[in-house]
C-alpha cells in the first residue's frame, strides 16, 4: 500500500483535495451578515454637554478606559473632543489618543506598572495616578528634565487602590519632595454614588486627611457628578464621568438614562433572517426552555453570544423589531435568538431588530434594560461587543 493519499484514495477525493489546494479569486463579493453596531457622534456630544452642565466650573475627564467601554477610542474622539482631558486605563490608549493629535491632559487611571512606563509617560506628556509605594519609589527612579503631574489616590472607603488614610499625607510629603514631580492633585473614589448610601462617609474621610494639603482635587464619577453635583465638595476640580457619557444610567434601575437626559451612543442592529409558526407546545431553542402557550409566530435574528449578546439574557428580554417593542424567546444561541412577534404580526425577512440603542425609526431600546434582563450591568454588554461585528459612526 501506497502512503500518499492521491494513489489510494477514490478520484473523487483527489478532485475535492486539489480544489482545496487551489486558491482562485473571488468573482462574488460576499453579502455581509446584517447584524452590525453604530457609534453615535452627536449622542456623545450631547451626553457630554449634559455632564457638564451637571459638572459646574469643574474640568471634565473623559473617561475612555476599556477601549472607550467598548466603543473604541477612535470613533469616540470627535464626539469627546471638546472634553478638558481624556482619562484611558493603558498606554496603548494613550498613544492612540495622541496619535489622533490630541494635544490636552491625559491621565492614566491606575498609573505606571513598571519603570519604563515612566519614559513613555515623559515622551506623551502623560499625567498619572499613583496610589502605592512601589509607584513612588519608581519616580524616584525616573531621570526626566521636566517633572510630571501625578494624581495621589486616596482609599477612602473603596478598598481597592489608593493610600489608606493614615498614610496619605507620609506619601503626599515623599512626592512633594521629589524633583520629578511638578503638581499633586488629590483624588479618590466613591463606592456608594450611586446608591441610598451616597458619598457622605468617604467624602467625610477625603477632606478631613487632605483638607489642609495644596492641589486640586478630584473626586467625582458619573454617579457622583448627576446625583451629588450640587456640593461643589464632591465635584471638586476634576470630574472623571465614564459611563454617562455613552448614554448609561450609573444608577439604573432607580432612574433611567431618559431621566438623566442622556442619549444612547451605541445602537447593536440586525434584522429577522427566519420566520417560524408554532402551534400551542412547541418548544424554542437548545433544552426547550420556551414552549409556546399559545399558536403564534416568532423570528431568528442574526445575534448570539459570540456577538457579545449575553447568552444568559432570559426568554423576555425585550428588543425593538421594526420599531415594535418585543422580547426573546428561549436560550440564546451562539449566532442567533428568536423573538416573539406577536406585537407586529407583519414583520417579515430583513426587517430590522434592535438588540440595544436607538432603531432606524427613531425609537430607544436602553442598553440598561436589556442588561437589567439578563442580570448585569451596561457597562458588560458595551464591552462585551465582539470583534466580529462590524462597526460604524454617523
Amino acid at each position: 500500500m501506497k502512503g500518499e493519499m492521491g494513489a489510494t484514495a477514490p478520484e473523487s477525493l483527489r478532485v475535492i483535495s486539489r480544489r482545496l489546494s487551489v486558491t482562485e479569486p473571488a468573482t462574488i463579493d460576499p453579502m455581509p451578515r446584517p447584524l452590525h453596531a453604530v457609534i453615535h457622534t452627536q449622542a456623545l456630544k450631547a451626553n457630554l454637554a449634559r455632564v457638564r452642565l451637571a459638572a459646574g466650573d469643574a474640568r471634565v475627564w473623559a473617561v475612555v478606559k476599556a477601549n472607550a467601554y467598548g466603543h473604541g477610542v477612535a470613533r469616540v474622539f470627535e464626539g469627546l473632543r471638546a472634553a478638558d482631558g481624556f482619562a484611558v486605563l493603558d498606554l496603548a490608549e494613550a498613544q492612540i489618543l495622541r496619535g489622533l493629535d490630541w494635544r490636552g491632559p491625559i491621565l492614566l487611571m491606575e498609573g505606571v506598572f513598571e519603570q519604563r512606563d515612566l519614559e513613555l509617560c515623559s515622551r506623551l506628556d502623560l499625567w498619572h495616578v499613583v496610589h502605592t509605594e512601589a509607584q513612588i519609589d519608581m519616580l524616584s527612579r525616573h531621570k526626566s528634565q521636566v517633572p510630571q503631574r501625578v494624581f495621589l489616590k486616596m482609599n477612602s472607603g473603596m478598598n481597592r487602590l489608593g493610600f489608606a488614610p493614615e498614610r496619605f499625607r507620609s506619601a503626599w510629603v515623599r512626592l512633594n519632595a521629589l524633583p520629578q514631580v511638578d503638581e499633586i492633585t488629590l483624588m479618590t473614589h466613591f463606592a456608594h454614588a450611586d446608591d441610598a448610601v451616597g458619598v457622605g462617609e468617604q467624602l467625610q474621610v477625603f477632606h478631613h486627611t487632605s483638607h489642609d494639603l495644596p492641589g486640586e482635587r478630584s473626586l467625582a464619577n458619573s454617579a457622583a457628578v448627576l446625583r451629588h453635583g450640587a456640593d461643589a465638595a464632591v465635584l471638586g476640580d476634576w470630574v472623571r464621568p465614564g459611563i454617562a457619557l455613552y448614554g448609561s444610567a450609573p444608577d439604573h434601575p432607580l432612574h433611567s438614562a431618559a431621566h438623566w437626559g442622556l442619549l444612547p451612543a451605541m445602537s447593536l442592529r440586525s434584522c429577522l433572517i427566519g420566520l417560524q409558526d408554532l402551534k400551542a407546545g412547541d418548544e424554542v431553542g437548545y433544552g426547550g426552555l420556551f414552549k409556546a402557550p399559545h399558536a403564534m409566530r416568532i423570528g431568528v435574528v442574526a445575534c448570539g453570544y459570540a456577538d457579545g449578546y449575553p447568552r444568559h439574557a432570559p426568554s423576555g428580554t425585550p428588543v425593538l423589531v421594526g420599531g415594535v417593542r418585543c422580547a426573546t424567546v428561549g436560550r440564546v444561541s451562539m449566532d442567533m435568538l428568536c423573538v416573539d412577534l406577536t406585537p407586529l404580526p407583519q414583520a417579515q425577512l430583513g426587517t430590522e431588530v434592535t438588540l440595544w440603542g436607538q432603531a432606524s425609526t427613531e425609537e430607544v431600546l436602553c442598553i440598561d434594560e436589556v442588561a437589567a434582563a439578563a442580570g448585569t450591568v451596561g457597562y458588560e454588554l458595551m464591552c462585551a461587543l465582539a470583534p466580529r461585528v462590524p462597526v460604524s459612526s454617523n
